[in-house]
């Protein structure tokens, strides 16, 4: 079996409300940049969850634009990511960390799938 290097990550971050849609979509991408190139990860997925309110103010905004990004690194370099999101005055708030409980479905399904491969070429072999 297999040891994954790779993590699994959830990134959320909320984008201003008075941040123009054409721009968000571009933040977005950024984020999706530096991902990509910086912390070198390989991204699963992406959730653009839209606008929704909070249940208290954050930096004098009642509602944000939600983003939620999925993605696999080996976590040396998740720093980079967490300094573009301070030093981005559009993100009013952030949050990422290490989703074990996907890492250990995954694991799982890794190891049903080699066990089902290994009955299936004992069974395959034994054939007369």
């Amino acid at each position: 079996m297999a040891y994954v290097k790779e993590r699994i990550y959830e990134s959320m971050f909320i984008i201003a409300p008075n941040v123009p849609e054409e721009e968000r979509e571009n933040l977005v991408e950024r984020v999706k940049k530096i991902i990509e190139e910086r912390v070198k990860g390989k991204i699963d997925k992406v959730e653009r969850m839209g606008m929704r309110k909070f249940a208290y103010e954050i930096k004098k905004f009642n509602e944000g634009d939600y983003t939620v990004i999925y993605f696999r690194c080996d976590g040396q370099n998740l720093q980079e990511l967490e300094n573009f999101y301070r030093v981005t005055p559009e993100i009013i708030r952030w949050q990422t960390f290490r989703r074990f409980d996907l890492e250990k479905k995954e694991r799982k399904a890794q190891r049903e799938k080699a066990a089902a491969e290994a009955t299936e070429s004992s069974e395959g072999g034994s054939e007369d």
